[in-house]
Formats: C-alpha cells, structure tokens, sequence
C-alpha cells in the first residue's frame, strides 16, 4: 500500500463506525472477509481523497440496499433470455494467470446486444461482477493462501464496426456502474486483434483517461499469443487467442472451449450457481424469477467527453475510407428517449464499457 494509505486507511476506518445494519450486511457481502483491501480499492479510485472514497463508498452501499443486489445471484434470468443474452453479449471466463488472477474474456467487436431488454444485459453483468467477487474470487484466494481481488480482462476486438455506436448508451451505462460500485476491479486490460477504427479512436482517447487506466492498458500485436503466454499457460487463453488450427471442429468441443458459449464450464457452473440460490432464496421468501431492475446513475462527465470523442472519431474513419455503414440514425441518442427493440417503460436500465467492473 502506498505510504499515504497507512493514515487515510485510518481516518477513511473511523467514519465507517456509523454503518447501520443494512450497510454492514452489504459490506460483508462486498469485502468476503477482506474490508481492509475493500476499502483500498475505494481510496484509489479516490486517489487518495478521503472525503471523496467515503462518499463513494456509502453510495455505493445505498446503491446495493436499495437495488437488493445481495439477492442478484438468486435472480437467474430465464433460459431462452439468458441464451439470447449469452449470444450477444460476449463475455466469459477462460481460466487463470500463473499468478492466479481470472482470466475473462470479453468480445467488444463482435458483441450485438440489441436480441433482448436493455435490462438483461445490465443484470447479467451485474451477476457476472457478483459471482467473481463472492465466489471466483475468493476461491482464487484459498486455494493460493493469499488475497487474490482482481482480474485481468482480454478485449478482443475483431469486428468492430462504426455501428458500434448504436450500443454506446447501453455500455456507457453498464460502465459507469462499475466504476462506481465495483473499482479497481482489473489489473490489467490486454487488447487485441484491433482494427484500424480502434487505433484511430486509442490515439485521442488515451490522453483522456486517467493515468492509473492508462497504465493499466496493453495494446497488443495482433490476437496477443505470445505476450499473453507470459503471464498464464496456454489452457487459460481465451479461445480467440489460440492457435485455430489446433481448435476441434467438432460443434461440441468447440463449443466447450469458446468461453463465451453457454457450453463453457464458466457459464454452466454460474447459471446452476443461480439457480440453487433461487431454491434457497424461495425456500424462504418469494422472488421474482426473471424481475430486476437497477436505478442507473449518472454518466460522468468525463466519461461523456470521451464517448462524444469517439463518436467523432468514427465519423472521421466513415469519412477517410468511404465506407458504407453509414452512421445516419446511430448517433448517441439522448437517453430519455432511447429504448432500442423494447417496449421500455422511463424505469428500464440503460446500461460503457465493461473496463472496470467484472
């Protein structure tokens, strides 16, 4: 921990003395046994500032009571929505670094969303951020006998299209509540497989971020083998890393390994995981199956300028190269008045990028 941490960690302890019962309760299920490393990633998020991590904090707590996000992973979201979620929001787990972190596995380019509500999107990557930090993660930390509390994140972006930004609400949305509710999440993101239209947009968009994102950036050479075998085996790389002429074309085993599909060991073991909390949780009180909806926050304002910056960097691509996807109708639409294929009520979630949360 840096030097300043030893004395903020005390006065940022000492204004938690007030928590009421719903707040302790949350924060347990938040820290798994570590608050004191829980309270770090608060303060770095802060850098530093007290005042500023406290606030976080405390809303972040408010934001779990009032969302009941401790009963999420009891809420599995029904199977034909969950497959259509699955198939368009790629996302997965593809094993572990040789230092133990996870290894997930995200597919900015080729994700569509769009095939079901808003809604499910945001709650399945709220699930996916609760089940790696009550269950991936602590894991991890057992069986290596030290705390292990973050992940590596590999952003494949193959595919990536100016259409991208018809999704820009959706994920700013999804991003900013990771930001806010579960910081300093990733310890480092690899992207690869990047076109040109990520390229163009890295160039102006890096400056923006802040300096600890930043570093935390790698932009790898192609899909990134050889620099990811540094740092986890072969197994573990996500299958759009691999050798594809060593990949089964069986339909099974294919399925088996890509991380993303339903087939995967990570995803049967999450979805059984939610439905046994759905026994448990009935068993003493009725839930819902199939009914969450979480109150978004506030875009960032900082967070706005680097999404009208890349809007404007896509035109500047459409506009040098000619291409035919025009982005006529896909321009970031104002957000109340943006419910893409849902008949959305003023209350459904609209949910950045998936940088800092699971």
């Amino acid at each position: 921990m840096d030097a300043w941490n030893d004395e903020a960690m005390k006065q940022f302890q000492s204004l938690l003395e007030t928590l009421d019962e719903q707040h302790k309760n949350t924060f347990q299920n938040m820290h798994q046994g570590y608050p004191r490393e829980t309270l770090v990633r608060f303060l770095k998020a802060r850098d530093g500032n007290v005042p500023k991590a406290h606030k976080m904090f405390i809303d972040c707590l408010q934001w779990r009571v009032e969302n009941e996000i401790d009963n999420v992973l009891a809420r599995p979201i029904l199977a034909d929505s969950y497959r259509s979620v699955r198939d368009s929001q790629l996302m997965g787990m593809s094993g572990y670094t040789k230092e133990g972190l996870p290894v997930i596995a995200v597919g900015v380019g080729l994700s569509t969303y769009g095939k079901v509500s808003d809604k499910y999107y945001v709650q399945s990557h709220i699930q996916m951020n609760e089940y790696r930090d009550r269950v991936i993660l602590p894991t991890a930390t057992k069986n290596h006998g030290r705390y292990i509390g973050t992940c590596v994140k590999v952003l494949d972006m193959t595919g990536l299209r100016l259409s991208a930004l018809n999704q820009m609400k959706l994920l700013t949305s999804i991003s900013t509540i990771d930001d806010l509710n579960y910081p300093e999440k990733t310890d480092t993101y690899y992207i690869v497989n990047a076109p040109y239209v990520f390229s163009a947009c890295w160039k102006v968009v890096k400056p923006l971020l802040q300096e600890r994102t930043r570093k935390k950036v790698q932009v790898l050479q192609g899909c990134g083998r050889e620099e990811l075998l540094k740092v986890m085996d072969y197994a573990s790389l996500p299958h759009f890393c691999k050798d594809s002429s060593k990949l089964t074309k069986h339909n099974a085993t294919m399925n088996a390994e890509n991380c993303y599909s339903l087939d995967h060991v990570f995803h049967k073991q999450l979805y059984n995981y939610m439905k046994q909390q759905a026994m448990i949780m009935e068993s003493i009180s009725q839930i819902k199956q199939d009914s969450f909806y979480v109150e978004l926050p506030e875009t960032d304002p900082d967070d706005a300028k680097i999404v009208k910056t890349i809007e404007i960097e896509f035109r500047k691509v459409e506009s040098k190269n000619g291409l035919n996807n025009s982005l006529n109708g896909v321009a970031v639409k104002d957000e109340d008045n943006y419910y893409p294929n849902t008949s959305a009520s003023a209350n459904t979630p609209i949910v950045k990028d998936t940088h800092q949360g699971f």
